[in-house]
């Protein structure tokens, strides 16, 4: 929102409840992302005041490793390669430790990916699937976890992976998808740890492996318009 300009340099920032509610986030998950922007000095908390964004904040800001993404796209594979650790843990953790209110969100946060399938933008659907993972992530109430991940999705939803759009197109990826997203979920509600961290670790090979595919599709489909030219 700082980003987009959606929140100018000066502006104060919602009362915490409409935020969150906003956001569809948990309170405790704001809180956590307003303490990561408080100490990259994007936002200042004044005492019996609220929080405001600063107001000599830089007008854009370019985390390395998105500017190593917009570089380097292949790099997205190294994301995928660190998402197979990091959500098979929180997979796993979020099995043990959910609570009911956990499992209520990752449930609505499902139902609105499903819900956006073939509807409007497919990046819609690409940020409702991210957010149904980190539902996940967040259910581990493990906040360093929690600040990697959003981190890891932040980048892949800003970077120039366009292939993360076209996963969505595809009928003969979307049936496999959606069945390993409901899996993973169903995993995770009935509490079933390691069931859930091998659900989310087959569910980011079958990514990787599409997203391959896609690559190779598009460099067969360029040589051949090279051979028309």
């Amino acid at each position: 929102m700082i980003a987009d300009g959606e929140l100018q340099p000066g502006e104060r920032l919602p009362a915490e409840r409409v935020l969150a509610g906003q956001l569809q986030v948990s309170r405790p998950s704001l809180r956590e992302a307003i303490q990561k922007l408080n100490s990259r000095g994007m936002l200042t908390t004044r005492r019996g005041g609220g929080t405001f964004v600063r107001d000599d904040i830089e007008p854009s800001f370019i985390d390395p490793l998105l500017a190593m993404l917009k570089e380097l796209p292949e790099s997205r594979y190294d994301v995928l390669e660190i998402r197979h650790a990091l959500e098979g843990t929180a997979a796993y953790y979020a099995a043990l430790r959910a609570t009911e209110e956990d499992k209520a969100r990752i449930r609505r946060k499902f139902e609105i990916m499903i819900s956006k399938h073939g509807v409007g933008d497919p990046m819609d659907e690409a940020r409702a699937d991210a957010e149904f993972h980190l539902s996940i992530v967040e259910a581990s109430h493990n906040l360093v976890l929690l600040h990697v991940m959003r981190g890891l999705f932040t980048l892949l939803m800003n970077s120039i992976s366009h292939n993360l759009d076209k996963l969505y197109t595809l009928p003969r990826v979307f049936e496999p998808l959606s069945n390993q997203h409901e899996r993973l979920m169903n995993t995770v509600l009935e509490s079933d740890p390691d069931k859930a961290r091998q659900a989310a670790q087959t569910h980011l090979v079958f990514v990787e492996e599409s997203l391959q595919q896609i690559d190779r599709e598009e460099v067969r489909n360029r040589g051949h318009l090279r051979g028309i030219t």
